[in-house]
């Protein structure tokens, strides 16, 4: 019988320990996919932050580096430095890369450096209980804003792929979902891309890929994907915001 569907050689077989309905297992297994794709395994390295985030370290069967919350991009250009034959990527959250490591993000692509930055927005602090984060929807509900954002209050979300297109250092910047298997295979063909730019020595790609949270939004997993299509896709609308995916 032919096999037509099996586990990365990149993701370790063990049972994920995230929420029903996160989007954090779809996206490690796109990204372990990409590692096997490319051949490149022994020569990758990720950076891993705090956060939901932070748990890759222990699924990805690659060397791993967990660091101080928002410092991913300064440690992963210092590590594409030292070993630039190596593929160096950085795995965020949207409280970590848009809010603490804003400085770090901000700069790395600036300087073009020659790193993959996967940036999960699910619109919350998901670890630690589901507060508001720089991205989090005006008027949407958390654990800090029960009444919803109020945007005189707490300023608008951030958009960090219109932000970061507007430099000259990034080749490709690119904004994807999980919320069905057509745009899951989109955001395949977008990291796979991102990859490519790196090992081809292009330079700074980041993906952006909208990301379910049922437990800290409150909602049953139908529910959060609904919310991601209605909600989430029109304030972040999906697209190549720099650079191509052909």
């Amino acid at each position: 019988m032919k096999k037509v569907f099996e586990r990365p050689i990149s993701l370790k077989d063990k049972p994920f320990r995230y929420c029903p309905g996160c989007s954090h297992g779809v996206l490690h297994r796109i990204v372990a996919e990409t590692i096997d794709h490319f051949g490149v395994r022994e020569r990758t390295i990720g950076i891993a932050p705090v956060g939901c985030a932070v748990f890759a370290y222990d699924y990805f069967d690659i060397d791993m580096i967990e660091v101080p919350h928002g410092r991913p991009p300064a440690i992963a250009t210092g590590m594409k430095r030292s070993r630039p034959g190596s593929i160096v990527f950085s795995y965020q959250g949207d409280g970590d890369l848009a809010a603490i490591g804003t400085a770090e993000i901000i700069h790395a692509a600036a300087r073009g450096e020659n790193i993959t930055v996967i940036f999960v927005n699910n619109g919350n602090y998901g670890m630690t209980g589901g507060q508001m984060a720089p991205t989090t929807l005006p008027g949407q509900k958390t654990t800090t804003t029960p009444t919803g954002r109020d945007v005189k209050e707490a300023g608008n979300p951030l958009r960090i792929c219109e932000m970061l297109a507007t430099l000259e250092g990034p080749v490709y910047i690119e904004r994807v979902s999980v919320d069905s298997p057509k745009n899951v295979l989109a955001a395949k063909k977008a990291i796979r891309k991102a990859f490519k730019n790196q090992i081809d020595g292009l330079g700074f790609s980041l993906v952006e890929v909208l990301s379910m949270c049922p437990t800290d939004w409150g909602m049953a997993p139908k529910q959060a994907v609904d919310w991601v299509r209605n909600s989430m896709m029109k304030y972040y609308p999906l697209g190549v915001y720099k650079g191509s995916r052909q």
